[in-house]
Protein backbone atom coordinates (compact mmCIF):
# COMPACT_ATOMS: atom_id res chain seq x y z
CA UNK A 1 0.00 0.00 0.00
CA UNK A 2 1.14 3.14 -1.10
CA UNK A 3 0.92 6.19 1.56
CA UNK A 4 1.33 10.02 0.52
CA UNK A 5 0.79 13.24 1.90
CA UNK A 6 -0.66 14.99 -0.83
CA UNK A 7 -1.92 17.73 1.02
CA UNK A 8 0.68 18.66 3.31
CA UNK A 9 2.99 19.68 0.35
CA UNK A 10 3.15 23.97 0.26
CA UNK A 11 2.30 25.51 -2.97
CA UNK A 12 4.42 28.26 -4.46
CA UNK A 13 2.36 31.55 -5.07
CA UNK A 14 2.31 34.87 -5.79
CA UNK A 15 0.41 37.21 -3.23
CA UNK A 16 -0.81 40.59 -2.84
CA UNK A 17 1.15 42.09 0.28
CA UNK A 18 -0.90 43.66 2.83
CA UNK A 19 0.32 45.71 5.60
CA UNK A 20 -1.43 44.95 9.02
CA UNK A 21 -1.55 48.22 11.00
CA UNK A 22 -2.72 45.87 14.04
CA UNK A 23 -2.67 48.93 16.98
CA UNK A 24 -3.32 51.97 15.74
CA UNK A 25 -1.88 54.78 18.32
CA UNK A 26 -5.63 56.50 19.07
CA UNK A 27 -8.98 54.39 18.60
CA UNK A 28 -11.47 56.28 17.69
CA UNK A 29 -15.41 55.00 16.92
CA UNK A 30 -15.42 58.17 14.47
CA UNK A 31 -18.95 59.12 13.53
CA UNK A 32 -20.15 55.53 14.34
CA UNK A 33 -22.30 54.83 17.40
CA UNK A 34 -21.19 50.86 18.02
CA UNK A 35 -22.96 50.76 21.11
CA UNK A 36 -25.36 48.35 20.11
CA UNK A 37 -23.98 46.18 17.49
CA UNK A 38 -26.50 43.54 15.29
CA UNK A 39 -25.70 41.15 12.67
CA UNK A 40 -27.51 40.13 9.75
CA UNK A 41 -26.80 37.12 7.69
CA UNK A 42 -26.38 33.69 6.87
CA UNK A 43 -24.00 30.76 7.25
CA UNK A 44 -21.08 33.07 6.81
CA UNK A 45 -22.17 35.32 9.53
CA UNK A 46 -23.11 33.25 11.70
CA UNK A 47 -19.38 31.33 11.82
CA UNK A 48 -20.44 27.97 9.67
CA UNK A 49 -17.39 26.14 8.74
CA UNK A 50 -16.02 22.57 7.67
CA UNK A 51 -19.47 21.76 6.58
CA UNK A 52 -21.80 22.04 10.15
CA UNK A 53 -22.29 24.76 13.07
CA UNK A 54 -20.16 24.04 16.10
CA UNK A 55 -19.36 26.71 18.93
CA UNK A 56 -15.74 27.16 18.38
CA UNK A 57 -16.59 28.31 15.20
CA UNK A 58 -19.90 30.35 16.21
CA UNK A 59 -17.00 32.14 18.97
CA UNK A 60 -14.77 33.02 15.71
CA UNK A 61 -17.10 34.05 13.41
CA UNK A 62 -16.55 38.01 12.09
CA UNK A 63 -19.45 39.77 13.26
CA UNK A 64 -17.67 38.78 17.60
CA UNK A 65 -14.37 39.60 15.78
CA UNK A 66 -15.62 42.89 15.12
CA UNK A 67 -17.27 43.67 18.60
CA UNK A 68 -14.19 42.49 19.98
CA UNK A 69 -12.58 45.45 18.36
CA UNK A 70 -15.90 47.56 18.96
CA UNK A 71 -15.54 47.37 22.53
CA UNK A 72 -12.19 49.44 22.45
CA UNK A 73 -14.20 52.44 20.69
CA UNK A 74 -17.21 52.15 23.49
CA UNK A 75 -18.64 48.54 21.85
CA UNK A 76 -21.19 46.67 24.41
CA UNK A 77 -21.79 43.33 25.33
CA UNK A 78 -22.07 40.79 22.01
CA UNK A 79 -24.46 38.03 22.81
CA UNK A 80 -24.24 34.63 20.13
CA UNK A 81 -26.97 32.04 19.99
CA UNK A 82 -24.03 29.43 21.11
CA UNK A 83 -23.78 25.48 20.25
CA UNK A 84 -23.00 23.64 23.51
CA UNK A 85 -20.32 21.55 21.69
CA UNK A 86 -17.51 21.25 18.83
CA UNK A 87 -19.40 17.97 16.72
CA UNK A 88 -21.63 20.21 14.75
CA UNK A 89 -25.16 20.36 14.67
CA UNK A 90 -27.46 19.20 13.14
CA UNK A 91 -26.26 15.64 12.33
CA UNK A 92 -29.01 14.14 10.46
CA UNK A 93 -28.15 13.51 6.81
CA UNK A 94 -31.12 12.92 5.48
CA UNK A 95 -32.62 16.02 6.53
CA UNK A 96 -30.00 17.51 4.24
CA UNK A 97 -27.61 18.89 7.08
CA UNK A 98 -24.21 17.20 6.72
CA UNK A 99 -21.49 16.38 9.75
CA UNK A 100 -18.34 18.17 10.45
CA UNK A 101 -15.19 17.28 8.12
CA UNK A 102 -11.96 16.89 9.84
CA UNK A 103 -8.47 16.10 8.04
CA UNK A 104 -7.79 12.42 8.33
CA UNK A 105 -6.45 9.66 6.24
CA UNK A 106 -8.60 7.43 3.83
CA UNK A 107 -7.24 5.01 1.29
CA UNK A 108 -9.07 5.42 -2.31
CA UNK A 109 -9.68 2.34 -4.68
CA UNK A 110 -6.19 2.56 -6.06
CA UNK A 111 -4.64 1.53 -2.60
CA UNK A 112 -3.53 4.79 -1.93
CA UNK A 113 -3.68 6.59 1.53
CA UNK A 114 -3.53 10.56 1.87
CA UNK A 115 -4.45 13.02 4.28
CA UNK A 116 -7.93 15.25 3.31
CA UNK A 117 -10.84 16.29 4.46
CA UNK A 118 -13.06 13.23 5.99
CA UNK A 119 -16.54 12.97 7.70
CA UNK A 120 -16.11 13.62 11.92
CA UNK A 121 -16.78 10.00 13.23
CA UNK A 122 -16.20 10.75 17.41
CA UNK A 123 -18.89 10.87 19.78
CA UNK A 124 -21.69 13.26 19.19
CA UNK A 125 -22.33 13.24 22.99
CA UNK A 126 -21.67 17.04 22.84
CA UNK A 127 -24.71 17.80 20.86
CA UNK A 128 -27.22 17.28 23.44
CA UNK A 129 -29.63 20.24 23.95
CA UNK A 130 -28.64 21.54 20.57
CA UNK A 131 -31.89 21.96 19.51
CA UNK A 132 -33.35 23.11 22.94
CA UNK A 133 -34.54 26.87 22.73
CA UNK A 134 -32.25 29.58 23.71
CA UNK A 135 -34.43 32.76 23.42
CA UNK A 136 -34.71 33.70 27.21
CA UNK A 137 -31.10 33.70 27.18
CA UNK A 138 -31.16 36.63 24.47
CA UNK A 139 -31.63 38.75 23.00
CA UNK A 140 -28.63 37.90 20.34
CA UNK A 141 -26.46 40.38 18.63
CA UNK A 142 -25.78 37.49 16.13
CA UNK A 143 -28.43 37.18 14.25
CA UNK A 144 -26.46 35.23 10.69
CA UNK A 145 -29.09 31.79 9.95
CA UNK A 146 -27.17 29.19 7.90
CA UNK A 147 -29.19 28.33 4.54
CA UNK A 148 -31.43 31.41 4.61
CA UNK A 149 -31.68 33.49 2.02
CA UNK A 150 -32.09 37.19 1.49
CA UNK A 151 -35.75 36.40 -0.02
CA UNK A 152 -37.00 34.76 3.20
CA UNK A 153 -36.34 37.70 5.31
CA UNK A 154 -40.18 38.66 5.26
CA UNK A 155 -41.10 35.11 5.92
CA UNK A 156 -43.57 34.71 8.86
CA UNK A 157 -42.85 31.48 10.87
CA UNK A 158 -39.44 30.72 9.57
CA UNK A 159 -38.41 29.15 12.80
CA UNK A 160 -39.95 26.49 12.11
CA UNK A 161 -38.46 25.65 8.46
CA UNK A 162 -34.93 26.12 9.83
CA UNK A 163 -33.65 24.42 13.11
CA UNK A 164 -30.55 27.09 13.22
CA UNK A 165 -33.46 30.22 13.47
CA UNK A 166 -35.79 27.78 15.64
CA UNK A 167 -33.08 27.95 18.85
CA UNK A 168 -33.10 31.09 19.11
CA UNK A 169 -36.30 32.97 17.98
CA UNK A 170 -38.85 33.63 20.98
CA UNK A 171 -41.54 32.99 18.36
CA UNK A 172 -40.29 30.71 15.85
CA UNK A 173 -43.87 30.15 14.67
CA UNK A 174 -45.13 33.60 14.29
CA UNK A 175 -41.85 35.75 13.22
CA UNK A 176 -40.30 36.58 10.90
CA UNK A 177 -35.91 36.93 10.19
CA UNK A 178 -37.29 40.86 9.45
CA UNK A 179 -39.63 40.80 12.62
CA UNK A 180 -36.18 39.24 14.89
CA UNK A 181 -33.86 41.81 13.64
CA UNK A 182 -35.76 44.84 13.64
CA UNK A 183 -36.83 44.00 17.44
CA UNK A 184 -32.99 44.74 18.33
CA UNK A 185 -32.31 47.99 19.85
CA UNK A 186 -29.08 48.49 17.61
CA UNK A 187 -27.08 51.66 16.87
CA UNK A 188 -24.95 49.62 14.12
CA UNK A 189 -25.77 47.10 12.03
CA UNK A 190 -23.53 44.57 9.50
CA UNK A 191 -25.56 43.03 6.63
CA UNK A 192 -24.63 40.26 5.08
CA UNK A 193 -27.34 38.49 3.12
CA UNK A 194 -27.78 37.56 -0.99
CA UNK A 195 -24.86 34.93 -1.10
CA UNK A 196 -27.09 31.88 -0.87
CA UNK A 197 -29.85 33.24 -3.01
CA UNK A 198 -27.35 31.67 -5.80
CA UNK A 199 -24.83 29.17 -3.90
CA UNK A 200 -27.52 26.73 -3.62
CA UNK A 201 -28.16 27.00 -7.04
CA UNK A 202 -23.80 26.33 -7.96
CA UNK A 203 -23.21 23.90 -5.40
CA UNK A 204 -26.13 21.31 -6.48
CA UNK A 205 -24.68 22.05 -10.15
CA UNK A 206 -27.91 23.88 -11.38
CA UNK A 207 -30.58 21.68 -10.88
CA UNK A 208 -32.81 24.99 -9.74
CA UNK A 209 -34.18 27.16 -12.15
CA UNK A 210 -33.66 31.47 -12.51
CA UNK A 211 -36.15 33.08 -10.85
CA UNK A 212 -37.57 30.51 -8.82
CA UNK A 213 -38.35 29.96 -5.03
CA UNK A 214 -37.07 26.57 -4.53
CA UNK A 215 -34.63 25.31 -2.36
CA UNK A 216 -31.78 25.11 -5.55
CA UNK A 217 -33.31 28.04 -7.38
CA UNK A 218 -31.68 31.18 -7.93
CA UNK A 219 -33.68 34.14 -6.62
CA UNK A 220 -36.15 36.30 -8.36
CA UNK A 221 -34.26 39.77 -8.40
CA UNK A 222 -37.63 41.60 -7.91
CA UNK A 223 -38.06 39.69 -4.55
CA UNK A 224 -34.52 40.34 -3.86
CA UNK A 225 -34.85 43.90 -4.00
CA UNK A 226 -38.44 44.33 -2.19
CA UNK A 227 -36.80 42.77 0.85
CA UNK A 228 -33.50 43.91 0.56
CA UNK A 229 -34.66 47.26 0.02
CA UNK A 230 -37.34 46.93 2.54
CA UNK A 231 -35.07 45.57 5.33
CA UNK A 232 -32.80 48.34 4.59
CA UNK A 233 -35.05 50.92 4.94
CA UNK A 234 -36.63 49.53 8.59
CA UNK A 235 -33.07 49.42 9.46
CA UNK A 236 -32.17 52.64 8.79
CA UNK A 237 -35.72 54.32 9.88
CA UNK A 238 -34.42 53.32 13.55
CA UNK A 239 -31.43 56.09 13.21
CA UNK A 240 -28.36 53.29 12.55
CA UNK A 241 -25.48 53.01 11.20
CA UNK A 242 -23.77 50.19 9.41
CA UNK A 243 -22.22 48.48 6.86
CA UNK A 244 -23.50 46.62 3.85
CA UNK A 245 -21.32 43.76 2.90
CA UNK A 246 -22.09 42.54 -1.02
CA UNK A 247 -22.25 39.01 -2.38
CA UNK A 248 -19.20 37.19 -3.05
CA UNK A 249 -18.63 35.31 -6.54
CA UNK A 250 -19.06 32.15 -5.31
CA UNK A 251 -17.66 30.28 -8.16
CA UNK A 252 -14.47 31.27 -7.09
CA UNK A 253 -14.28 29.06 -3.99
CA UNK A 254 -12.66 25.63 -3.95
CA UNK A 255 -16.12 24.22 -4.11
CA UNK A 256 -15.72 24.97 -8.18
CA UNK A 257 -12.17 24.93 -8.15
CA UNK A 258 -10.41 22.04 -6.59
CA UNK A 259 -10.41 19.46 -9.27
CA UNK A 260 -9.39 20.16 -12.44
CA UNK A 261 -12.06 20.35 -15.58
CA UNK A 262 -8.78 18.89 -17.44
CA UNK A 263 -8.04 16.30 -15.15
CA UNK A 264 -8.23 13.04 -17.04
CA UNK A 265 -4.65 11.49 -18.31
CA UNK A 266 -4.40 8.97 -20.74
CA UNK A 267 -1.86 7.47 -22.30
CA UNK A 268 -1.43 6.84 -25.86
CA UNK A 269 -3.90 3.41 -26.11
CA UNK A 270 -5.94 4.39 -23.56
CA UNK A 271 -7.08 7.42 -25.87
CA UNK A 272 -6.82 5.70 -28.51
CA UNK A 273 -9.45 2.55 -26.81
CA UNK A 274 -11.31 5.43 -26.05
CA UNK A 275 -11.66 7.11 -29.42
CA UNK A 276 -12.56 3.36 -30.91
CA UNK A 277 -15.49 2.97 -28.42
CA UNK A 278 -16.78 6.53 -29.11
CA UNK A 279 -15.99 6.59 -32.87
CA UNK A 280 -18.55 2.88 -32.43
CA UNK A 281 -21.61 5.18 -30.49
CA UNK A 282 -21.49 7.48 -33.89
CA UNK A 283 -20.47 10.07 -31.03
CA UNK A 284 -18.19 13.42 -32.14
CA UNK A 285 -15.64 13.08 -28.96
CA UNK A 286 -11.60 12.24 -29.33
CA UNK A 287 -9.04 12.04 -26.87
CA UNK A 288 -5.12 12.59 -27.20
CA UNK A 289 -2.83 12.02 -24.91
CA UNK A 290 -1.91 13.58 -22.07
CA UNK A 291 -4.29 15.76 -20.21
CA UNK A 292 -7.91 15.85 -21.87
CA UNK A 293 -11.15 17.44 -20.15
CA UNK A 294 -13.41 15.48 -18.62
CA UNK A 295 -17.00 13.38 -20.01
CA UNK A 296 -20.27 15.08 -18.83
CA UNK A 297 -23.90 14.77 -19.40
CA UNK A 298 -25.33 17.31 -20.96
CA UNK A 299 -28.96 16.73 -22.17
CA UNK A 300 -28.42 19.03 -25.25
CA UNK A 301 -25.51 17.53 -26.89
CA UNK A 302 -25.35 14.59 -29.31
CA UNK A 303 -25.85 11.20 -27.13
CA UNK A 304 -26.48 13.56 -24.54
CA UNK A 305 -22.70 13.24 -23.58
CA UNK A 306 -19.66 15.82 -24.22
CA UNK A 307 -16.55 17.01 -23.37
CA UNK A 308 -16.33 19.59 -20.78
CA UNK A 309 -15.13 22.98 -22.26
CA UNK A 310 -12.60 25.34 -20.40
CA UNK A 311 -14.15 27.96 -17.47
CA UNK A 312 -16.51 25.00 -16.67
CA UNK A 313 -16.34 23.04 -13.46
CA UNK A 314 -16.52 19.85 -11.17
CA UNK A 315 -17.55 20.58 -8.09
CA UNK A 316 -15.89 19.33 -4.99
CA UNK A 317 -18.61 16.41 -3.83
CA UNK A 318 -17.77 14.54 -6.90
CA UNK A 319 -16.74 11.26 -5.60
CA UNK A 320 -13.39 10.61 -6.18
CA UNK A 321 -13.21 7.44 -6.87
CA UNK A 322 -15.43 7.30 -9.47
CA UNK A 323 -13.26 9.36 -11.33
CA UNK A 324 -9.98 7.10 -10.59
CA UNK A 325 -11.57 4.08 -10.73
CA UNK A 326 -15.34 4.13 -11.93
CA UNK A 327 -15.05 5.47 -15.50
CA UNK A 328 -16.36 8.89 -14.66
CA UNK A 329 -15.30 11.68 -16.79
CA UNK A 330 -13.80 8.69 -19.61
CA UNK A 331 -16.40 6.03 -20.49
CA UNK A 332 -19.15 6.87 -18.01
CA UNK A 333 -19.82 11.15 -18.59
CA UNK A 334 -19.64 12.63 -14.70
CA UNK A 335 -23.42 13.53 -13.82
CA UNK A 336 -25.27 17.32 -14.38
CA UNK A 337 -25.53 17.80 -10.03
CA UNK A 338 -21.77 17.65 -10.17
CA UNK A 339 -20.38 20.20 -12.96
CA UNK A 340 -21.41 23.63 -13.57
CA UNK A 341 -21.47 24.51 -17.41
CA UNK A 342 -20.68 27.58 -18.91
CA UNK A 343 -24.68 28.73 -19.32
CA UNK A 344 -25.15 28.10 -15.46
CA UNK A 345 -22.27 29.95 -14.63
CA UNK A 346 -23.32 33.05 -16.87
CA UNK A 347 -27.01 32.35 -14.39
CA UNK A 348 -24.71 32.52 -11.22
CA UNK A 349 -23.07 35.50 -12.36
CA UNK A 350 -25.54 37.66 -14.12
CA UNK A 351 -27.49 37.26 -10.61
CA UNK A 352 -24.71 38.13 -8.57
CA UNK A 353 -23.95 41.32 -10.45
CA UNK A 354 -27.99 42.16 -10.22
CA UNK A 355 -27.63 41.58 -6.41
CA UNK A 356 -24.46 43.56 -5.89
CA UNK A 357 -26.52 46.32 -7.44
CA UNK A 358 -29.24 46.00 -5.09
CA UNK A 359 -26.76 46.37 -2.24
CA UNK A 360 -24.60 49.25 -3.45
CA UNK A 361 -27.92 51.40 -4.42
CA UNK A 362 -28.94 51.03 -0.89
CA UNK A 363 -24.96 51.89 0.68
CA UNK A 364 -25.33 55.08 -1.58
CA UNK A 365 -28.87 56.08 -0.62
CA UNK A 366 -28.09 55.59 3.42
CA UNK A 367 -24.61 56.57 2.87
CA UNK A 368 -23.13 53.01 4.17
CA UNK A 369 -19.91 51.57 4.47
CA UNK A 370 -19.83 48.91 1.97
CA UNK A 371 -17.42 45.84 1.65
CA UNK A 372 -17.39 44.10 -1.44
CA UNK A 373 -16.79 41.14 -0.89
CA UNK A 374 -17.00 40.44 -4.53
CA UNK A 375 -13.69 41.90 -5.13
CA UNK A 376 -12.21 41.33 -2.44
CA UNK A 377 -12.02 37.23 -1.84
CA UNK A 378 -11.16 37.27 -5.41
CA UNK A 379 -7.83 38.76 -4.71
CA UNK A 380 -7.42 35.18 -2.83
CA UNK A 381 -6.70 34.05 -5.81
CA UNK A 382 -3.01 36.01 -6.07
CA UNK A 383 -3.02 35.15 -2.80
CA UNK A 384 -3.08 37.82 0.61
CA UNK A 385 -0.22 38.14 2.93
CA UNK A 386 -0.91 39.45 6.33
CA UNK A 387 2.48 39.33 9.07
CA UNK A 388 4.16 37.24 6.57
CA UNK A 389 1.47 35.07 6.33
CA UNK A 390 0.12 33.71 2.98
CA UNK A 391 -3.05 32.91 2.14
CA UNK A 392 -5.24 31.59 -0.92
CA UNK A 393 -7.67 29.78 -2.25
CA UNK A 394 -5.97 26.21 -2.36
CA UNK A 395 -8.11 23.80 -0.71
CA UNK A 396 -6.70 22.55 2.91
CA UNK A 397 -2.89 24.65 2.50
CA UNK A 398 -4.62 27.75 1.02
CA UNK A 399 -5.24 28.74 5.07
CA UNK A 400 -8.63 31.16 4.36
CA UNK A 401 -11.23 28.23 3.47
CA UNK A 402 -12.61 25.84 5.54
CA UNK A 403 -12.64 22.06 5.55
CA UNK A 404 -16.29 22.28 3.17
CA UNK A 405 -14.48 24.39 0.22
CA UNK A 406 -17.66 27.08 0.77
CA UNK A 407 -17.24 28.66 4.58
CA UNK A 408 -13.83 29.84 5.90
CA UNK A 409 -11.58 29.04 8.40
CA UNK A 410 -11.50 31.31 11.44
CA UNK A 411 -8.17 32.83 9.65
CA UNK A 412 -10.32 33.52 6.67
CA UNK A 413 -13.14 35.32 8.64
CA UNK A 414 -10.48 37.15 10.39
CA UNK A 415 -9.31 38.61 6.54
CA UNK A 416 -13.14 39.51 6.30
CA UNK A 417 -13.41 41.39 9.50
CA UNK A 418 -10.52 43.37 8.77
CA UNK A 419 -11.79 44.75 5.21
CA UNK A 420 -15.09 45.30 7.21
CA UNK A 421 -13.22 47.49 9.52
CA UNK A 422 -11.36 49.34 6.96
CA UNK A 423 -14.21 50.13 4.80
CA UNK A 424 -16.11 51.52 8.09
CA UNK A 425 -13.03 53.44 9.11
CA UNK A 426 -13.49 54.84 6.14
CA UNK A 427 -16.84 56.08 5.79
CA UNK A 428 -17.26 57.06 9.96
CA UNK A 429 -13.87 58.74 10.31
CA UNK A 430 -13.05 55.72 12.52
CA UNK A 431 -9.53 54.34 13.60
CA UNK A 432 -10.77 51.15 14.91
CA UNK A 433 -7.54 48.71 15.05
CA UNK A 434 -7.54 45.42 12.75
CA UNK A 435 -7.77 42.33 14.02
CA UNK A 436 -4.48 40.04 14.89
CA UNK A 437 -5.33 37.07 11.80
CA UNK A 438 -2.48 35.10 13.10
CA UNK A 439 -3.45 34.36 16.19
CA UNK A 440 -6.36 32.72 14.99
CA UNK A 441 -6.74 29.46 13.31
CA UNK A 442 -6.89 27.62 10.41
CA UNK A 443 -7.18 24.13 8.99
CA UNK A 444 -5.88 22.26 11.80
CA UNK A 445 -4.07 18.86 10.97
CA UNK A 446 -3.81 15.58 12.82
Amino acid sequence: MKRTFLLLAAAAMSFAACKSNIKPETPSKGDANFSVYVAIGNSLTAGFADGTLYRSGQVNSYPNMLAQQFQLVGGGEFKQPLLPGESGWPIALAAGFYPKRVLGYSTDCLGTTSLGPVLYSGSWADTAGSGTNIAAGGPYNNLGIPGIKCIHYGVTGYGMLNPYAARFYSNPSGQSPMDVALAQPATFYSVWLGSNDVLAYATSGGEGVVGGTGANDISPVAAFKAIYDGLIDKLMAKGAGGVLINVPDVTSVPYFTTINPKGLNLSAAQAQGLNAAYAQLGLPITFTEGANYFVIADPAAPGGVRKMLSGEYVLLTTPGDSLKCGGWGSMKPIPTRYVLTLKEITNIKEATDAFNRIIADNAAKYNLALMDANTYLKTLSTGITWDGVTYSPAFVTGGAFSLDGVHLTPRGYALVANEVLRVINARYHATIPAVEINKYSGIKFP
